[in-house]
């Protein structure tokens, strides 16, 4: 099955009737998607209590991809309110249970900076990051382009297959080392996530400021149809491969990203069942 949803449900301004209240936005957010990012909880690890709501909010064939706390990927490299790595990943992975406990978790999406190059050191901070996770799906997305440089891109490929790692490809701007090209591989014969930044280079490569929001210009991209059906073409080939694919937009500094989730979903003619009933207007 092929999953179509946006990176987190705040911001898409587009799916929701006008002064709709942020309490009330993942309940009529899962009315248009069964899938969708949380972002939440890279920033903090986040209480039992916030997934169980969320959990409660959606159908019961809504499926959920948790980004791993950023202190387990390595953004955050000073003041994590753990006094150990194994505490950090225990408390992320109980942060878990409500999904795991009403079959919602699609994966959780590691996703490392773009410092974090293809080395031994990080080959094996890889390999603890899967022993620490056990059975629980994980995603692996690079932002470094040295993993998929022709010599390493059939081990990288290779190494994340061995290794029971969901390959997350990512279609963004071509930025030299802080960025990756597309790499339409399967890694998982059950998943394959798909993430699209947006081809901004200008707003990827902006240096971040105290003037400007980084956030605001680094992700204003809208896709136009003919790179949408590029992606048709892409996803037709990898669905031989991975019996379910995630595709999330995460293009939406201008709001872009429901658009053409939307686009994309017409295009390749999917209809979802099990939907949550979409709140009524006023008229």
């Amino acid at each position: 099955m092929i999953y179509i949803g946006v990176t987190g449900w705040g911001d898409h301004h587009s799916l929701y009737p006008p002064q709709m209240k942020s309490k009330d936005k993942l309940a009529e957010y899962s009315s248009h998607f069964l899938t969708v990012e949380v972002d939440a909880s890279f920033y903090a690890v986040q209480p039992v209590s916030n997934a169980s709501k969320w959990v409660s909010e959606t159908p019961e064939n809504f499926r959920f991809v948790v980004k791993a706390y950023q202190g387990m990927t390595g953004h955050q490299r000073t003041d994590i309110p753990f006094e150990t790595r194994a505490e950090m990943f225990q408390a992320f992975i109980d942060s878990l249970k409500p999904y795991r406990k009403a079959n919602k978790l699609a994966m959780v999406l590691f996703q490392f900076p773009p410092w974090f190059d293809c080395k031994k050191e990080n080959v094996n901070y890889l390999r603890y990051c899967k022993k620490m996770m056990g059975d629980i799906p994980v995603a692996l997305e690079f932002r470094n382009q040295s993993w998929f440089r022709e010599t390493f891109r059939s081990g990288t490929l290779a190494f994340m297959k061995e290794n029971g790692w969901i390959h997350t490809i990512a279609d963004e701007p071509q930025a030299g080392d802080g960025s990756i090209p597309i790499v339409p591989a399967a890694t998982d014969p059950n998943m394959t996530l798909i993430r699209m930044h947006g081809r901004n280079i200008h707003g990827w490569t902006k240096p971040k400021n105290a003037d400007t929001n980084w956030r605001d210009v680094r992700y204003l991209y809208k896709y136009n149809e003919k790179e949408l059906l590029e992606w048709k073409e892409r996803v037709s080939e990898l669905a031989k491969g991975s019996t379910d694919i995630i595709f999330l937009f995460n293009n939406n500094s201008g709001g872009d990203a429901a658009g053409n989730a939307k686009e994309f979903q017409a295009m390749l003619g999917i209809e979802y069942e099990g939907l949550a009933p979409r709140q009524l207007g006023l008229f």
